[in-house]
C-alpha cells in the first residue's frame, strides 16, 4: 500500500492522529503520497508540531460513532455521536428519561432500508449536525 492510499483510509476512518503525523511528515518531505507505506517512519516526525496539529484539528476530522440506545423493551433507538456519553447525553435531553441502555456499533454494519442497503458510515454523510437520531429499530420490524 502506498502512502496516498493510507492518508485517504486514515480520512475515510477518522484515524485523526495518523493522519496528522502523514501530513506532518509530508509537509516536511520526508516522505511522498507515492513512497510505499513502510517508509513511514513517525520517529522523524516533530511530536510537538503533530501535537499542536491535531489539537487545532487542522485537517478537520471529527470521530464519530453510532450507539443502540434501549428505550424500552422492544424499542431501540440509534444516535450518531462523539461518544457514548454524548449520546446518552442527546437521548436524556430529547427523550426526557435516561436509556436502558447504550451500545456502539460499527459504521461499517449494513441494514436494510426501503429496497436498498446502507451502512451507517454511508448515512452518516446525510446529517449535517451532531448527535442525530439515525432511525429507530423495533423488534419484529424495523423503521429506518
Amino acid at each position: 500500500m502506498i502512502v496516498k492510499d493510507l492518508y485517504m483510509d486514515c480520512f475515510r476512518y477518522e484515524e485523526s492522529a495518523l493522519a496528522h503525523y502523514i501530513y506532518h511528515l509530508l509537509a516536511e518531505n520526508k516522505i511522498s503520497l507515492e513512497d510505499d507505506m513502510d517508509k513511514i517512519d513517525l520517529e522523524q516526525a516533530d511530536h510537538q508540531k503533530v501535537k499542536e496539529l491535531i489539537q487545532n484539528n487542522v485537517l478537520g476530522l471529527h470521530k464519530l460513532g453510532i450507539y443502540s440506545l434501549k428505550m424500552s423493551q422492544k424499542d431501540f433507538v440509534f444516535i450518531f455521536a462523539a461518544s457514548q456519553q454524548e449520546a446518552i447525553q442527546f437521548y436524556t435531553k430529547t427523550y426526557h428519561q435516561t436509556p436502558l441502555n447504550c451500545h456502539d456499533y460499527s459504521l461499517d454494519y449494513q441494514l436494510a432500508r426501503g429496497n436498498d442497503v446502507i451502512s451507517f458510515r454511508d448515512m452518516r454523510k446525510e446529517f449535517m449536525s451532531f448527535p442525530a437520531i439515525a432511525g429507530y429499530f423495533k423488534r419484529g420490524g424495523e423503521k429506518f
